[in-house]
């Protein structure tokens, strides 16, 4: 009796420490592994001792499921090769200033699926080479999964921010989404994940790229001079986008500007052409990628208040 009262002992044991790394909870294949069978399984359910999540998955305790947890119960409930992935991919591996607290996994695309409360499914049309290279939890590396979020994004601006702060918070870099983005497409929004990938990583550094003069020219507004000079402090600035006569300014920072001490550095500038006489508005890339018209209004508002300045009378 006192043998087979040890021998369940450790095997208790020894379920808890497996479930120490995957947010206390197993799977049922997984405690069969450790000698644990359905039978044992309802006998601690029954003492209150751990607790059913599904039809796969326990969890060796009886309070809420953490991130982690409720991410291994979403690949234990579903299709056979789930992987966590898009933006709850994108918490595990650390970016923060995501509220998404559902789980995302995606799934090949001739996997049946069932509803799972808390767990959006994602039929993807194949795997890449890279979505196994992850140890523990099965889940998509970073740039896939910010790809992915950035597709099954509900608007534009938010597939925008699923792919900056992960750059921004050093997860992945610029490079990484472009080689990534190159090996899998997608099927949603291409034209517009490789435009932010190339403004993410400053690849349209060019205003005629962004075809801004022609838009504002489109809104009634003179052709600018680009790359104005300038002479500040005895050093040579260039302004993106300048109407001379009437002192305005445009500039598009890309992502160096918010680098190290650049952003300082570009605040000195913008004070010092200010105290010149020149009026600067400042715009990001990704910002005019997604807030074009707001900008542009912007613009048209203040070239016409500075030109009814400059009217003589």
């Amino acid at each position: 009796m006192g043998g087979r009262r040890e021998i369940s002992q450790r095997m208790n044991q020894s379920a808890l420490e497996a479930a120490d790394a995957t947010g206390g909870v197993l799977s049922r294949k997984d405690l069969r592994a450790l000698g644990i069978g359905r039978d044992r399984v309802a006998a601690h359910v029954r003492a209150g001792r751990w607790r059913l999540h599904g039809r796969h998955t326990v969890s060796v305790h009886t309070g809420e499921l953490s991130p982690v947890g409720q991410a291994w119960r979403a690949v234990h409930e579903s299709c056979g090769d789930a992987r966590v992935d898009g933006v709850t991919s994108l918490q595990i591996a650390g970016v923060t200033g995501l509220s998404d607290t559902t789980v995302h996994v995606s799934l090949h695309h001739l996997c049946q699926v069932r509803p799972i409360e808390g767990v959006v499914q994602h039929k993807v049309s194949r795997r890449t080479e890279t979505e196994a290279s992850l140890p523990g939890l099965p889940r998509t590396p970073p740039p896939l999964a910010a790809l992915r979020a950035a597709q099954w994004a509900v608007t534009d601006r938010q597939a925008a921010l699923f792919l900056v702060l992960p750059v921004q918070q050093r997860i992945t870099t610029a490079e990484h989404l472009r080689t990534t983005h190159a090996q899998y497409r997608g099927r949603r929004r291409r034209a517009v994940v490789a435009q932010l990938i190339d403004d993410i990583a400053d690849g349209a550094q060019s205003v005629g790229e962004l075809d801004l003069v022609p838009a504002l020219r489109r809104r009634g507004l003179p052709p600018p001079t680009r790359q104005a000079v300038r002479r500040v402090d005895g050093r040579t600035r260039y302004l993106d986008v300048c109407w001379e006569d009437i002192g305005l300014a445009l500039e598009i920072d890309g992502a160096a500007h918010s680098a190290g001490l650049e952003v300082t550095h570009d605040h000195l500038r913008q004070n010092a052409l200010t105290v010149g006489g020149d009026l600067i508005l400042r715009m990001n890339l990704i910002g005019l990628r997604l807030h074009r018209e707001e900008f542009l209004d912007q613009v048209v508002a203040a070239h016409a208040e500075l030109s009814r300045r400059a009217t003589p009378g």
